[in-house]
């Protein structure tokens, strides 16, 4: 054992005898962030929406005016092209696949039979990923820069394959990176040339409101970019208030052109009568306005900034000497993305489990859960307490060390 190995080992040893138990898997928000909607128990004066509508009864599949038109303030959208339905942005997800799968899109026919294929910037967001393999849609991955996916490739690929149907995009604070788009990626998204004329961008806008400085970053609007390349029906938005107000009963909107919300009301209105209204209508009066969503996420990235910084701070000073080790300096979203050394994700994360601190599985960021360098490991800082996340950060570093070192 060499001097470098024998230190790490001691160092891992000692820490391991602290008996931690943390267990930080997924980005949940903490009681303290759930805390602040808890007014949304006493947002209910009366069940009456801006038209009248008893928010007790059927109806209204697309959701309520109020509620459609929040969604379109924070996504920059015309209220008409919103629907808000359900509590979880990712069942809109799913619903939207499985019915291109049976009915097709507009402009297109049923995906089922055609063998499609999505892109997937990777790293990436795990459950997005569970859906195309759920439902037999072959993966191929593409790799995301600082700016967004590597573009040279998307298009090459999209333009000599019809299969091509689709692809996955986290386009603000991307999980688990934090990469944010640029324009340019934006917009050179909205223009290619596609050889399947019913490709379709899964915009997965879940950390769009999640700043975590003061810079509040901007990006271009997709539908709106879309439309003006001339390929309208391209991008379907997706966002909610699941880390916004209650992560276990907020309220989720899809967004996108006429066609395909008229598409999507067609085929929703089958599986349901309508959603949860008066959820909407408390929310609506809990949040109000973009402003007071803004000034919701200011209290947010209080609590959550301190966290990320002692991640941070614990890797600079244990890793910032260890060659082949990065990590991301997110400006918003829940994550950051620890890169190790080709081949020492698993055994970090294991040697992290040893001491008590449960993560993500290496993989979890690339489909079928295999990283091909197994290099990635996700930080997800949110939900353990401030002195809990600066010990995990210590043990999950001092882990990493020994598995270099070893």
């Amino acid at each position: 054992m060499t001097t470098a190995t024998h230190s790490a080992q001691a160092q891992y040893d000692l820490f391991r005898q602290r008996g931690l138990k943390l267990d930080m898997s997924r980005g949940k928000p903490a009681p303290e962030q759930l805390d602040l909607s808890n007014d949304l128990l006493d947002a209910l004066p009366g069940f009456s929406a801006a038209d009248g509508t008893d928010a007790r009864n059927y109806g209204l599949g697309v959701g309520l005016p109020e509620a459609r038109a929040l969604f379109g303030g924070l996504l920059g959208l015309p209220a008409a092209q919103v629907v808000v339905d359900g509590s979880a942005s990712l069942s809109l997800m799913h619903d939207v696949i499985v019915y291109a799968l049976l009915n097709g899109v507009p402009g297109g026919q049923p995906w089922v039979g055609q063998q499609p294929v999505f892109l997937c910037p990777v790293p990436g967001y795990d459950r997005h990923f569970s859906i195309c393999e759920a439902r037999g849609i072959k993966m191929i991955n593409v790799p995301l820069n600082d700016d967004g996916p590597d573009m040279d490739i998307v298009g090459q690929l999209v333009a000599n394959d019809a299969s091509i149907k689709g692809m996955w995009c986290v386009p603000k604070y991307s999980n688990p990176s934090g990469t944010v788009y640029s324009d340019e990626v934006v917009r050179r998204l909205a223009a290619m040339k596609t050889a399947a004329p019913d490709f379709r961008l899964m915009w997965d806008d879940a950390y769009g409101f999640h700043h975590l400085t003061a810079e509040n970053v901007r990006i271009a609007e997709i539908v709106a970019e879309c439309a003006s390349a001339g390929n309208p029906d391209r991008a379907i938005v997706f966002a909610s208030t699941s880390k916004v107000s209650w992560a276990g009963s907020g309220i989720a909107a899809l967004a996108s052109s006429p066609a395909n919300i008229a598409w999507w009301t067609r085929h929703a209105g089958i599986r349901s009568i309508g959603p949860d209204k008066i959820n909407q209508l408390r929310h609506v009066r809990l949040l109000k306005d973009v402003a007071t969503v803004e000034a919701l996420m200011t209290r947010h990235a209080a609590l959550l900034k301190p966290k990320f910084d002692a991640v941070l701070a614990q890797f600079g000073a244990h890793l910032g000497d260890v060659a082949g080790v990065s990590w991301t300096v997110p400006k918003g979203g829940y994550f950051i993305d620890l890169v190790t050394p080709p081949g020492a994700a698993k055994k970090t994360i294991a040697l992290a489990k040893e001491a008590g601190i449960t993560l993500t599985p290496a993989g979890a960021a690339y489909p079928y859960g295999v990283d091909p360098e197994d290099s990635h490991i996700r930080i997800a800082p949110s939900f353990p307490s401030l002195p809990e996340i600066t010990q995990a950060a210590e043990g999950i570093a001092l882990a990493l060390k020994l598995a270099v070192a070893g």
